[in-house]
């Protein structure tokens, strides 16, 4: 895991945000950062290089796979975890409330 990773997996693990996430969770082909099975929720954690062209077109892709399996991708950049972690959790408070009233 990267840093950000690991820093995530802190404020997420053991039900924190009252759904399970899994680490590195394959899905397909691909592999999740974080996945919430529960709520089809994936969560994506976003170094530098996925500013690069290549890393775009290939993160299209991806998202675009998981879509079509119904499951919500939420990215944050390492950075936006680093600076402001607070509005990180609460977003994801609000997309997992929003996907438990979607699951009813």
């Amino acid at each position: 895991m990267t840093s950000a990773e690991a820093m995530l997996w802190n404020l997420i693990k053991n039900k924190q945000l009252g759904v399970k996430f899994r680490r590195q969770h394959s899905i397909g082909n691909y592999v999740a950062d974080f996945y919430c099975p529960e709520l089809r929720i994936a969560i994506e954690m976003d170094g530098g290089i996925h500013n690069e062209i290549s890393s775009m077109m290939y993160d299209e892709t991806r998202d675009n796979y998981l879509l079509s399996k119904r499951i919500k991708v939420i990215r944050f950049s390492n950075l936006e975890l680093f600076t402001n972690e607070e509005r990180v959790i609460e977003e994801l408070i609000e997309i997992i409330e929003l996907q438990k009233k979607k699951e009813i």
